[in-house]
């Protein structure tokens, strides 16, 4: 049936619709025609594209090196095609950034800035998660050079206490030596501002109309969308937020490799730097 199917509609629509996982529909494709190697290897592919949708063939490759599989990006390029697993769709994105406002504007102080520590830069964003009748709102700030989460926050609005709760909670933890966003008005607000300021932080922005210079938080929050809210249906506001904190904290945090961090997850990348920057001071 699947494969009558599959000409009219996406294998993992039909997967959803049956009841049929996607790993379990390429393990049994042809198996008269592979060696049992390349059926366990392929069933390992679908298995972690499944995971992370967004991957390419050599982040693929890292995963199933992480897992135990021996294989090269070639193999797994040559598979991934076969398989149909190459193409991304791209996702449009609902406009959470108003910056027509009387606040201060800041310059960008991170343009031709190399990152070489945690904690130099933050990044911070907002995005949407639709639910059934309504929108939520998600603000995160990420540390630009391992990549991990410092803080964020979903609320029904996209109201000021937004971010400030966001920011609250992220510097209980670190404090960043120069704080980077859009020009948006929640990142302009007095009360945002001052709390940067009380903490001793530089405030850099990128220019209106130039989303590439906040770059780095564009893409966490297109892996977010791509990776667990566009994969998902929630149902409540408390259904959402746990599947929120669960991605961000656990998978983005601890099981998401990043070609940028040597195929290493965020916490795998910060507690190596530091155990090298506590060696090297010995």
């Amino acid at each position: 049936m699947v494969n009558q199917l599959k000409e009219h509609y996406p294998i993992q629509m039909i997967c959803n619709v049956i009841g049929y996982s996607r790993s379990r529909y390429y393990y049994h494709q042809n198996p008269g025609k592979e060696n049992r190697k390349e059926v366990i290897l392929k069933s390992a592919i679908a298995d972690v594209a499944g995971r992370y949708p967004t991957h390419g063939y050599r982040r693929i490759t890292q995963q199933l090196r992480r897992e135990g599989h021996t294989v090269n990006h070639k193999r797994v390029s040559r598979l991934m095609r076969g398989m149909g697993l190459l193409a991304k769709q791209r996702v449009q994105r609902k406009r959470t950034t108003n910056s027509v406002h009387g606040y201060k504007r800041y310059p960008n102080l991170v343009k031709a800035l190399t990152m070489v520590r945690p904690n130099q830069v933050w990044v911070a964003d907002i995005t949407y998660i639709r639910l059934r009748e309504e929108f939520v709102y998600l603000a995160v700030l990420m540390d630009v050079f391992t990549r991990g989460i410092r803080g964020w926050h979903l609320d029904w609005t996209m109201e000021k206490s937004l971010t400030i709760t966001a920011l609250e909670k992220a510097l209980l933890g670190h404090t960043p030596e120069i704080h980077h966003s859009d020009q948006g008005v929640q990142y302009a607000a007095n009360d945002y501002v001052k709390m940067l300021e009380d903490n001793d932080v530089k405030i850099s922005m990128a220019a209106v109309g130039k989303a590439y210079e906040n770059g780095f938080a564009e893409r966490l929050m297109r892996t977010i969308k791509e990776e667990e809210v566009d994969l998902s249906e929630y149902r409540n506001f408390r259904e959402v937020n746990e599947r929120i904190e669960m991605f961000l904290e656990e998978v983005y945090m601890k099981k998401r490799i990043h070609s940028s961090l040597s195929y290493l997850t965020p916490s795998e990348f910060e507690e190596k730097w530091r155990y090298e920057q506590e060696n090297i001071q010995m």
